[in-house]
């Protein structure tokens, strides 16, 4: 009798220690399934100009970052002079522009400089969910082939760019200039 209280006392505690420990983790330290996963379609208008439609085919094609943003988002505008110097820098940087309002995100980047070679317009987020976004700022770096190699919950600091970011970047472009170049012997030897 005394084993048959025994047995659902232990799965409760067994229950409770995993609920405890996981509200002990961050959030940000979450891996994602998309890493190493190629970069999940969508189709959204570009924030500059509702006419013209954006694919993940436009994120795609050479190393770059993409960011996740929107103008509610006060650590997103924290972030903003970080990712002007690295698109002053070379590495191209695209952008969804997160359940935000279309004026007032045009205003904000009427009034600053943009960092962004490409916005996608996610007003319902639903892009943004299929992406695995968790809240904002988040970025992604994509090799050129648009796989997702790397994920970031939360801003991006200047240590976290020289320890993990920039050399992931470094990397990629190794990667794809290896590729290029075995391309081109590839295609040679075949004509």
């Amino acid at each position: 009798m005394k084993l048959k209280l025994l047995i659902p006392l232990v799965a409760v505690m067994a229950l409770l220690g995993l609920l405890l420990l996981g509200l002990g983790l961050n959030s940000r330290d979450l891996p994602s399934p998309l890493v190493g996963q190629p970069a999940p379609a969508f189709t959204l208008e570009a924030l500059e100009d509702p006419e013209v439609l954006l694919t993940e085919q436009d994120f795609i094609g050479e190393v770059a970052l993409v960011n996740v943003w929107a103008t509610w988002c006060s650590t997103c505008r924290a972030e903003k002079p970080l990712l002007m110097e690295l698109a002053r820098g070379g590495i191209p940087i695209h952008a969804f522009n997160y359940r935000d309002e279309r004026d007032a995100a045009l205003r904000y980047l009427e009034m600053t400089e943009s960092p962004y070679r490409t916005i996608a317009y996610d007003p319902a987020g639903d892009a943004g969910i299929d992406w695995g976004v968790y809240a904002t700022p988040e970025t992604y770096v994509l090799d050129a082939e648009g796989v997702i190699r790397y994920k970031r919950i939360g801003p991006l600091s200047r240590q976290l760019l020289l320890d993990e970011v920039l050399p992931l970047v470094e990397k990629l472009r190794a990667e794809q200039l290896r590729a290029e170049k075995t391309k081109a012997k590839q295609a040679r030897r075949t004509s």
